[in-house]
């Protein structure tokens, strides 16, 4: 072996196994709740007094959300919004869902100004996942001023699926 080499190697692991376990310690409740299926979410902070200016920090991307969160919100006065296709949500949508398909958004965009007010919670969804048109709609909205926007990557499939009630009727 070259001299130098096995020093280098072992220097090497030692500054890498360091690495790993500040990367972990920094993020412990990251990867325990990755590990257990769950995604973690952070409410926009703001803070608000007498006297002084309201502050909002705008989000950049639309929150991820599971099943479970999804049915909390829904119950606790959210909007589900459907990226899908105007056809496509006839056959199958989340109750009371507000159809926005995103090849639709310039059509749509005034309509869901004038009906939705910008501190609703929405919950976007659309074909499961791999299906980025709630994502892009969700980046949209954030774009018009919409303060709390979540993505449901499971959408319509994992909803129908877990046996939850769907409605079928035209937009």
């Amino acid at each position: 072996m070259i001299p130098g080499i096995r020093t280098m190697v072992i220097e090497a692991g030692v500054i890498f196994a360091i690495g790993v376990v500040l990367g972990l310690s920094f993020n412990a409740r990251v990867v325990l709740d990755a590990f257990a299926g769950r995604l973690s979410t952070v409410a926009a902070p703001s803070s608000s007094g007498e006297g002084v200016q309201s502050t909002v920090e705008f989000q950049a991307f639309p929150l991820p959300v599971m099943l479970e969160e999804v049915r909390e919100l829904l119950a606790g006065g959210a909007l589900a919004v459907d990226a899908r296709a105007a056809e496509v949500y006839a056959e199958g949508h989340l109750p009371k869902a507000f159809v926005f398909p995103i090849g639709e958004y310039e059509q749509m965009l005034p309509e869901f100004l004038e009906r939705v007010p910008k501190d609703t919670t929405l919950i976007l969804y659309c074909s499961g996942f791999g299906c980025p048109d709630s994502f892009d709609l969700g980046e949209r909205l954030l774009a018009e001023g919409y303060l709390d926007v979540r993505v449901y990557e499971g959408g319509f499939p994992e909803w129908r699926d877990a046996g939850l009630p769907v409605e079928k009727e035209a937009p």
